[in-house]
Formats: C-alpha cells, structure tokens, sequence
C-alpha cells in the first residue's frame, strides 16, 4: 500500500513549466482530480494535501536537492515506511510519453532522489519515472532540465501522465504488479507521417498502327 505520494520539482513561477517539475505536475492533477487542495504546511516546508481514501500528496518547496527533508519529516510523523511511499519525477532516460514504475534502484544523478534516499536511509520507496528526453549533444543534463518542453514534448508528456493517473488507485491500493503490467505496455502515441505522394500515371502511348491508318485515310493529299 502507498500511503505518501511526493511530486518533485522546484517552487516558483519560474519553475512551473520546466522539464523538471514534471513530478509535481502530477500530483497537481490527481489533487486536482480527488477535490483536494494542496495547502503549505510550513511545518513540512511543503504543499501538502490528504485524499479521501487517506494517502498523503506532498510538493516539498526546498529546492530539488534539498527535497528529502520535507519527505522525512512527514514520512517520521506519521510513521510511514520507505516501501509505502511512490516519488514522481522526470526522467532523462525516457523519451516524453513514456512513463515506468519501479522500486529501488539507482539514482543516475537525480539530486532530488539522492537527497531523499540519503534521508530515509533506503532506497526502497517507489519511482514513477516520467520521461522528458535526453538532452542534444553537447548540452548538460543540468540545464536542460530546468528549460520548458517544447509543445509536441508537452502533449506527450502529458499524456503519460493521465495514464499514469489512470493507474492511481492501483499504485496506493499496493497493485504494482498489475500498475506495471498496464503502464509498460501502453506506448506512447505515434508520430503521424503526412500522406505520400501517389505519382501520376501516364497514358500509355497510341499504337503505331493506329496512328499510320489514320494518317492515310485523313491526311493531306
């Protein structure tokens, strides 16, 4: 069972729409989807929220390598274990539109999840990945990730994650088998190729004979 869902990203306008914050992207929308409002708490230094079904939502609004804080204070208070808690964020290694679930694992220097797994002492919590793309040649993970996706970017990551949401209930109710199962054999969608042109047919040439006959019986005398 999952009892804390914690959406990583960094507060502040500026962030809102960086690849980074894709985490808190989804936990705004399943918020948003349960009629809750995530409210500071600066007990936590961060947006906190509770569903009906009594899973905690939280936003830390430390800065990315200081999220793990906000997750251990409320984690401790309410007695919650490492495998009962989901963390959502971006991912390099994901294509937008991809998005994977798994426990564990390494952190491939994700400073958020670095700090959170210094803080619980564990890496045993669970990961929603939500790709965003690898960066161009020659550009540093670092900056790439605090830029804006572009639209096309956009609309499939976004797409994963109304999947991914879709599969909510699974996910807390501690399905993650079946949440898996579902997840990772939905691609993302297809880039439409535009029509291919059909070439025009040419009209097969007059038969010589035709054309010799004719000429005889209407041609110049």
């Amino acid at each position: 069972m999952i009892r804390l869902v914690v959406g990583l990203g960094n507060p502040g306008k500026e962030y809102d729409r960086t690849r980074h914050n894709a985490g808190f992207w989804l936990v705004e929308r399943y918020a948003q989807s349960k009629g809750v409002a995530l409210r500071k708490d600066p007990k936590f230094k961060a947006l906190v929220a509770k569903t009906p079904e009594g899973a905690w939502l939280l936003l830390p609004q430390s800065f990315m390598n200081l999220s793990g804080q906000p997750v251990q204070m409320l984690a401790g208070f309410f007695r919650i274990k490492p495998e009962e808690v989901l963390v959502v964020h971006d991912e390099l290694d994901f294509a937008p539109g991809v998005a994977r679930l798994k426990q564990g694992g390494g952190i491939a220097g994700h400073n958020g999840l670095k700090d959170i797994s210094q803080r619980l002492a564990s890496h045993d919590y669970w990961r929603l990945r939500i790709g965003v793309g690898k960066p161009p040649a020659g550009r540093e993970g670092a900056d790439y990730v605090l830029e804006k996706p572009t639209a096309e970017e956009r609309t499939a990551i976004d797409a994963a994650i109304a999947r991914s949401l879709e599969l909510m209930p699974q996910m807390l109710a501690g399905d993650m088998q079946a949440a898996m199962n579902k997840l990772h054999t939905e691609e993302a969608p297809a880039k439409k190729e535009p029509p291919k042109e059909v070439p025009a047919q040419k009209e097969p040439p007059k038969p010589q004979e035709k054309q010799g006959l004719l000429k005889s019986l209407f041609g110049k005398k």
